[in-house]
């Protein structure tokens, strides 16, 4: 199973601006493959075989992720796809609704989309690229702004099985998750527009990983960047020790001001700020598709603006930028 869903995507990239690609993507892909005889990787794809194939009276990809109505199936049905997709868990981005099922994802993802979707350059016809996509929640609605094809990039094996398990339900061929870092993308120079959302602090490097993401736009293409960031000027930029909010891989989190000259040291061009958000413990909470500690566990119990480690609460900013 888990080859066909990558030899459809080679296939329609074959004779398309990505075509360059399929000289180091099999292989790649086939390294991959070899790597997932251990872990839960067969028992996923085993649970993926057995969820009910069904017709969605509606689909719903440009308000939230919706596909099918209760109405569309019956109850013993529903208990199916439920239990199935609890196997999945940790659910960490959404929300998905699946024929009146509500995956009740640890983040409001929409809620950033709401911040971002108004300041992009509108996607209809575009090559998207979605890189640290997770279980590809904004792919989708990225495919409900028209855009031609959505390739997301993570190399989390169950993203990947949670984003298979999603798209069973919608099963369209333009959208598809790759199982690779970025570090494994090469200079593609061919979409229209990247996104990159909560992965910057996560790059040892941050200054290589804004030249990975600018190697992948073509030029005049838009580059998406949501990340944390800290108050301050040009010269702030906050290293966290062992742990930021928990979270041991946090690197660097910039004030707005220093990843604007970041951006510029990089070659991007008509840099705009056009969002700054707190993270609230609204947007990221603990569900009973995600039951273990979320953000009200991280920050400081007497003074929510502060991590439990004393450092700034999360602040979060999306910066729009040209090649």
């Amino acid at each position: 199973m888990a080859v066909t869903w990558f030899n459809d995507f080679y296939k329609q990239i074959a004779d398309s601006p990505l075509s360059h690609w399929l000289e180091v993507l099999p292989a790649q892909i086939a390294l991959w493959q070899k790597e997932q005889l251990h872990g839960d990787f067969n028992k996923w794809v085993k649970l993926l075989g057995k969820l009910p194939t069904t017709t969605p009276s509606s689909i719903n990809l440009k308000d939230k992720v919706e596909f099918g109505q209760l109405s569309d199936i019956n109850d013993y049905t529903q208990r199916q796809i439920s239990g199935l997709l609890k196997q999945f868990a940790p659910w960490r981005k959404g929300p998905f609704h699946l024929h009146g099922i509500h995956i009740d994802t640890e983040w409001r993802s929409d809620w950033k989309w709401n911040r971002v979707q108004p300041h992009i350059q509108p996607l209809k016809d575009r090559l998207v690229l979605d890189v640290g996509c997770g279980s590809g929640y904004h792919m989708w609605r990225m495919l409900g702004e028209k855009a031609k094809m959505v390739v997301g990039a993570d190399p989390s094996q169950l993203f990947l099985m949670q984003f298979q398990a999603i798209k069973h339900f919608n099963p369209v061929p333009n959208i598809h998750l790759l199982p690779i870092g970025v570090e494994q993308l090469p200079a593609l120079k061919a979409f229209d527009t990247v996104f990159s959302m909560g992965v910057l602090y996560h790059r040892r490097s941050p200054i290589d990983f804004l030249y990975q993401l600018k190697n992948q736009l073509r030029k005049g293409g838009e580059l998406v960047l949501e990340t944390l960031v800290v108050e301050g000027d040009e010269h702030t930029v906050l290293m966290a020790g062992e742990r930021y909010a928990q979270m041991r891989n946090v690197w660097y989190l910039p004030s707005t001001a220093a990843l604007t000259v970041w951006m510029q040291r990089v070659g991007f061009k008509n840099i705009k700020v056009v969002d700054i958000a707190k993270t609230t413990i609204e947007e990221q909470r603990a569900t009973e598709w995600m039951d273990s500690q979320s953000l009200v566990d991280f920050l400081d119990p007497t003074d929510h603006s502060k991590t439990i480690e004393g450092y700034p609460a999360p602040l979060r900013a999306v910066i729009v930028a040209e090649v």
